[in-house]
């Protein structure tokens, strides 16, 4: 075990803030040991706070058309191959009902940035899913928008906003985005979000290209600071019709490593096993639960178009419907000692 890994843990379990570079060094020096040592202490925190209870929520991918141009996304503008589709609030409505008959509470609106979803069209579908569903929270992951238009939906009944920062360096998200996508724009709309009042989610993809320790430190370093209730780590994975299609997958390994040290970081913290995870290895999901995760997050958008949404080749789960997505996640989860609960799984302070 390396002596100065394990101090540093032990400082970060204890409350006191880490510099930037002391993510750095544990991330470049921790060994076996250290690493289970990481991974038993998140484990411990998640159960102290949590119980062996996991959360789930039910996505509903409602659009895959995107104004953005990531480098890394499968739904990127440029990307001509993509079957294009949006959702009628209709069917967002039947999403959320069939996920309420099988006990899901929350429901979370992911879509690309589809400027057809004005701010008014976003705004009556969360009216109209908060006045069918008035017990469920609504979390919304729709990219970037005013503060205005924020507030509103806010106010509207959306709880919840779940907005990956991407890259906390500067110039790393500008290598990983076009020139018209603005770092300033993702940190104001993170910013603004925490300010209004919701439950805000960051978050960042690890090994996705030009990315180094000190970049994903720099990351860790961000998400102690803006102290978010949510946070979404999970593997970079390539998609076979961007300019990333020839660079090798995020390290499995790091990502849950990564996981660990926002749960000892962030003890409350609502902290997703990723699709990407079990995307990436068969019992991804399972494993980032034994690293301190606490939420899964099935899918529940129509059979239709499941195929169509997505971010990076093999992404896990598409083959299967609402209600066999949430009878193998149970198993899953059984298998490892844990229950899928219902309920809304608020951050609680």
């Amino acid at each position: 075990m390396n002596t100065q890994v394990k101090n540093l843990i032990d400082d970060l379990n204890s409350g006191k803030k880490l510099s930037k570079e002391n993510y750095e060094y544990i991330l470049s020096n921790y060994d076996k040991e250290d690493f289970e040592y990481i991974k038993n202490l998140a484990q411990s925190i998640a159960i102290e706070k949590f119980g062996k209870d996991i959360y789930f929520r039910g996505i509903v991918e409602f659009s895959n058309i995107c104004k953005n141009d990531c480098l890394y996304c499968g739904i990127r503008r440029s990307n001509s191959n993509v079957e294009r589709y949006r959702l009628t609030k209709e069917q967002i409505l039947e999403c959320c009902e069939e996920g309420y008959e099988f006990g899901y509470r929350t429901f979370v609106l992911q879509s690309g940035e589809d400027g057809y979803f004005s701010d008014e069209v976003i705004l009556d579908v969360v009216k109209s899913i908060r006045e069918k569903f008035p017990d469920c929270a609504i979390t919304l992951s729709i990219g970037e928008r005013t503060r205005k238009c924020y507030e509103d939906l806010f106010n509207a009944g959306a709880n919840r906003f779940l907005l990956r920062h991407e890259a906390a360096n500067k110039a790393l998200y500008e290598k990983i985005h076009p020139s018209f996508q603005s770092y300033e724009e993702r940190f104001r709309c993170l910013k603004d979000l925490k300010e209004i009042g919701y439950q805000v989610g960051a978050g960042m993809m690890v090994g996705v290209p030009y990315q180094t320790n000190s970049d994903l430190a720099e990351d860790l370093y961000f998400l102690q600071e803006f102290n978010p209730h949510m946070v979404g780590i999970g593997p970079f994975i390539p998609h076979k019709d961007t300019p990333f299609r020839d660079e090798k997958a995020g390290s499995v390994e790091l990502s849950l490593i990564c996981l660990s040290i926002v749960r000892i970081m962030l003890p409350n913290v609502l902290l997703p096993s990723t699709t990407a995870l079990g995307s990436i290895e068969a019992k991804g999901r399972q494993e980032g639960v034994l690293h301190g995760c606490n939420v899964v997050m099935p899918n529940l958008s129509p059979m239709s178009v499941r195929k169509k949404y997505l971010l990076y080749d093999n992404k896990a789960g598409i083959e299967n419907d609402a209600k066999t997505s949430i009878e193998i996640l149970r198993k899953q989860m059984e298998d490892i000692g844990y229950n899928v609960v219902v309920t809304r799984g608020d951050y609680k302070k």
